[in-house]
């Protein structure tokens, strides 16, 4: 009987080793997975940072050029300014848009409307009826009897 339960013991043994064994290579294929997803993330996370200092280097450079260009544009400017202003006569020398006879003619004829205002206005009485109201009645107003066409 021994020997049958050494078999037994055996048999049971063999067995839950076995168990063991599946199990404590299962775990063992979940944390090589999981070592291989973390040094896959930690790679990319690497990756990432490398693009991101890449990128900012490269706008680091687009914007000093910007401000380059920035500062020429701006020298360009005050030069054409200075030529411009040496190019530009003076205001007393500036030569008049109108000769000197237009411009009499202009300012009579200006005086000459406002002269006429001033004459109109002095003519008119107070008590006059505005003009919308006076004069002799036409169209709709006047005092004409209409035939009536829809008479029902």
């Amino acid at each position: 009987m021994s020997v049958v339960m050494i078999i037994v013991l055996l048999l049971v043994g063999g067995a839950l080793g076995f168990a063991a064994g599946r199990f404590l290579s299962a775990s063992t294929q979940e944390n090589k997975k999981l070592n291989e997803q973390v040094s896959q993330k930690e790679s990319a996370l690497a990756q990432y940072k490398l693009d991101v200092a890449e990128h900012l280097e490269s706008s680091s450079e687009l914007l000093k050029k910007m401000n380059e260009t920035c500062q020429t544009a701006m020298e360009q400017m005050a030069t054409s300014t200075k030529l411009l202003q040496q190019a530009t006569p003076s205001e007393a020398n500036v030569m008049p848009f109108f000769s000197k006879e237009t411009q009499e003619q202009l300012a009579q004829t200006v005086n000459l409307r406002h002269e006429k205002k001033i004459k109109a206005e002095n003519t008119e009485s107070s008590t006059e009826a505005p003009l919308d109201y006076s004069g002799n009645p036409s169209g709709l107003f006047v005092d004409k009897k209409h035939s009536v066409t829809n008479q029902e």
